[in-house]
């Protein structure tokens, strides 16, 4: 190519650039003080609505902080990763049936026997994640649905073969002691799902900031780029499904607190299927989409009964959740493919303004 078509090239290409045109800097990424400011926020507010809040609404409340740790582990692992769970229900009914176990052997001994029953039960739903995990990294899309969904049936259905331990289909009451001093006993619950979902919200979102996020982010876009470029798939995959599984061992833990006993009839199938369906409409890949789907999980049932109870039809009580469950989702993708938490109506505001006044400057 001669000197002169280069000039020409150079020169259309400045006509094509205008030498003002802004260059915008790529988006910072929170740092971990910004994260502990959130989670010193959240906490404080927390605090605030269980003081103004009743008694019910204070128990929906800790249900939210309960769910919360379980749609945080599994938008690390379906959103993050690309692995789809069908059981974490049951890997919730392993966290909440140790607490239950545990608290009926130490109960009445001092203060220690709850943290311990539920660290044990985070533990216990670890090792069993990880089983399931192992297997889960050689598998891929149906195959790795279908094996979650086999754990979802046979963990309930082992709870009523061994009525021995587990009491059958009656379960257990998971007893503990009383609240110190002259704290309501909603308001202990909702205080203790919430350190413990806030302890995972921070915990993810520093793990999902680091290297580890970035390796499962290359593992969910393309498992061979990744593989090429250092990644060790199985290994991360596997990761994946204990961090998540801790997560859910903790949130069936704190249930069971909640609840104040397990039951096979707690942790049905469906509960593995609205898991999934909440993190999808709450935003997948984002943990402010898992609080939207830990609300929706608490308040979609609450508003079925509501209408169930006020055109007394009792038998749609059972199916109505999961209609809800569908038209939300249904309505949702429509609007938002990425889910509730890609609505940032603030941020188009403020982009809309930005360009008015660029607008108004040439």
């Amino acid at each position: 190519m001669s000197a002169g078509g280069g000039e020409d090239a150079r020169s259309a290409l400045r006509e094509r650039v205008p030498p003002e045109t802004p260059v915008t800097a790529p988006p910072r990424r929170p740092g971990n003080a910004w994260y502990l400011s959130g989670i010193a926020g959240a906490a404080l507010l927390i605090v605030a609505l269980t003081y103004l809040l009743p008694p019910f609404r204070t128990y929906q409340l800790a249900t939210v902080g309960a769910y919360l740790c379980v749609t945080a582990g599994l938008t690390v692992l379906t959103g993050l990763n690309g692995q789809l769970s069908l059981g974490h229900g049951a890997l919730m009914a392993t966290g909440a049936y140790t607490v239950a176990l545990l608290q009926q052997a130490t109960a009445g001994r001092g203060p220690w026997t709850l943290p311990v029953s539920v660290a044990a039960a985070i533990v216990v739903t670890t090792a069993v994640g990880a089983v399931v995990g192992l297997a889960a990294a050689r598998l891929r899309g149906p195959y790795l649905a279908g094996l979650t969904l086999a754990v979802a049936v046979v963990v309930p259905a082992t709870t009523s073969t061994f009525d021995g331990t587990f009491n059958s289909d009656q379960g257990l009451s998971v007893v503990l002691d009383p609240p110190p001093g002259t704290i309501a006993v909603e308001r202990w619950q909702a205080w203790l799902a919430w350190t413990g979902a806030l302890v995972t919200m921070l915990a993810l979102a520093v793990l999902v900031r680091g290297s580890f996020g970035l390796r499962m982010r290359a593992v969910r876009d393309d498992e061979t780029a990744a593989r090429l470029a250092g990644v060790s798939v199985a290994r991360t995959q596997v990761l994946a499904f204990v961090v998540s599984a801790a997560c859910a061992g903790l949130g069936g833990a704190l249930f069971a607190v909640l609840a104040q006993s397990v039951s096979p009839g707690a942790f049905p199938l469906s509960l593995s299927l609205f898991l999934v369906m909440a993190i999808v409409i709450g935003g997948l890949g984002s943990l402010a989409g898992a609080v939207w789907g830990a609300v929706l999980l608490v308040a979609l049932p609450a508003l079925a009964h509501t209408v169930t109870e006020d055109i007394e039809v009792q038998r749609l009580e059972g199916n109505l959740p999961l209609a809800l469950f569908g038209i939300t989702l249904i309505a949702v993708m429509l609007a938002a493919p990425g889910g509730i938490a890609s609505l940032r109506p603030l941020r188009h505001l403020r982009r809309a303004e930005r360009e008015r006044r660029a607008m108004r400057k040439t």
